[in-house]
């Protein structure tokens, strides 16, 4: 393997006119394959299929609170669907509200709230001025569109291996009109890292300049291990407990990746205070969840233990996802200067680095070819890489015969986009 940034020019012009004949191999095979978002493939889907029949004429339908599920009531959810998020999100189940199907529903929802009738009895964000919000970048580009909805300035806060950079949140939460932040700490979407013990910590220690600040903890892959070494997330609820800041946090979780993506069981939790203004905010919106699908899940999945057991299975279907695409990298790029990526042991995604001013290129001619991928700089607020450079990659939809061939074109792209850009120099 030959660093392509110390190859003599003759040499990197070979080199090119090589990948260019590669590349129009792919372009003659009209590939029409999509590796665009992080959705669970059909073998995935019908891991839930028998939950569709948990219900039938003859069930009671009645929660074991003697609520009959089709009709109204129950507004936080069914207790075992409660005490299932609970242990799901390592939080108190007293403090546990559960929706609808979309987790991203529910936080729209909290932004919408603090916009209109804001948090901690301050003034509403939406008659506040020069709002900010903080955005971990690479990170989830549907969470940076909602803060970016409501007309937030999106502040890129840099990812390490550990999380978020803590010195730079640390400075920035000094401003009051910045009112939260944005995370995934559980084999965080797209780098799949999970946050440090000591970055857990900090977080739980934060004294942000506003009130209304808020943590927007969105563990939606604290599930979704890919190996028998998983990563342990410390639990910010114990340390908001020890560093009396609950009300700091609102914590959101899914089975959208569980059971059925489209009609999954969204949950969040929160402490006394912010459940007094969420609640306030449900009140008027609906007069009680879809109770008839709670029961479903809770009779398919019954307690953690089945959640584990569904995510096992889940498990042998996606990990050699992973490792097709872990494997090609490794074989295809390694030693070429040309990226880097990482190698998380568990969620959806995939992080790479390709060389900086690269990537819209990357994406480009992967989708020329046929390979539809996540748009370059999708991973950064306002869909803008300052370095061109992050792509994210997702396994989990194509089957791996597919994967294998999307691989190989877009490694052939990767240094295809490099080997221009240097000899461009």
């Amino acid at each position: 393997m030959l660093d392509f940034t110390l190859m003599p020019k003759p040499q990197l012009e070979e080199k090119k006119r090589e990948l260019e004949d590669a590349y129009r191999v792919f372009e003659g095979k009209h590939l029409k394959l999509n590796m665009a978002r992080g959705k669970p493939g059909v073998e995935q889907l019908a891991l839930s299929g028998q939950m569709l029949n948990e219900l039938n004429s003859s069930s009671s339908f009645l929660a074991s609170t003697g609520d009959d599920c089709r009709n109204y009531g129950l507004p936080d959810g069914l207790p075992e669907m409660r005490r299932l998020f609970a242990q799901m999100m390592d939080v108190d189940a007293g403090h546990v509200i559960v929706g609808g199907n979309s987790s991203l529903n529910m936080m729209f929802d909290t932004v919408s709230c603090g916009m209109t009738h804001g948090f901690a009895g301050c003034e509403p964000w939406g008659r506040q001025e020069h709002l900010k919000f903080l955005c971990p970048s690479p990170g989830y580009d549907r969470h940076f569109a909602v803060t970016q909805y409501f007309g937030f300035d999106l502040i890129t806060v840099p990812m390490t291996s550990n999380g978020p950079d803590m010195d730079i949140v640390e400075k920035y939460v000094q401003d009051p009109s910045v009112k939260g932040i944005w995370c995934v700490p559980k084999y965080q979407n797209p780098m799949g890292i999970t946050f440090s013990d000591e970055t857990v910590r900090r977080f739980a220690r934060l004294k942000p300049a506003a009130k209304d600040f808020r943590i927007f903890w969105d563990n939606a892959y604290c599930v979704h291990d890919l190996t028998d070494t998983p990563d342990q997330l410390l639990s910010l609820w114990n340390e908001c407990e020890k560093a009396g800041s609950q009300e700091m946090v609102f914590y959101f979780a899914s089975t959208s990746k569980i059971t059925f993506p489209g009609a999954g069981v969204s949950a969040m939790a929160a402490a006394d205070g912010n459940l007094s203004d969420i609640r306030k905010h449900y009140f008027y919106q609906t007069i009680g969840p879809d109770k008839l699908n709670q029961l479903r899940h809770i009779s398919f999945l019954k307690d953690l233990k089945g959640v584990k057991a569904q995510m096992a299975k889940h498990r042998e279907i996606i990990a050699p996802k992973f490792r097709a695409v872990l494997s090609k990298l490794d074989s295809e790029l390694s030693g070429k200067n040309v990226g880097k990526w990482t190698k998380p042991k568990g969620g959806y995604f995939i992080s790479v680095d390709v060389m900086p001013g690269c990537a819209k290129r990357v994406v480009s001619l992967c989708g020329k070819a046929g390979v539809k991928l996540t748009g370059a700089g999708a991973t950064y607020p306002y869909g803008v890489d300052p370095q061109d450079s992050n792509i994210r990659i997702a396994p989990t939809y194509p089957p791996v015969n597919e994967l294998n061939q999307a691989m190989s074109l877009f490694c052939v792209c990767v240094q295809l986009a490099a080997a221009e850009k240097l000899l461009k120099k």
